[in-house]
């Protein structure tokens, strides 16, 4: 999958395919959240803060490491 890297603190890329957010930590683990629609994608990539975000994401998707 295709990532774009993003300015957080914790996070260093950021990719989406239909229905996957994947996330490439600064210590280069690599998480792949299923069920991810486009519209949450987008929500999470204009939040103000990622890391927050991706907290909540957390808690609605399930994930695992690749």
């Amino acid at each position: 999958m295709q990532r774009q890297f993003v300015s957080s603190s914790r996070i260093s890329s950021v990719g989406w395919e239909p229905n996957t957010l994947e996330i490439e930590f600064k210590d280069g683990a690599i998480y792949q959240y299923s069920g991810v629609t486009e519209s949450e994608y987008r929500n999470f990539m204009n939040s103000s803060s990622l890391g927050h975000a991706l907290s909540i994401l957390d808690k609605q998707h399930p994930y695992h490491r690749v």
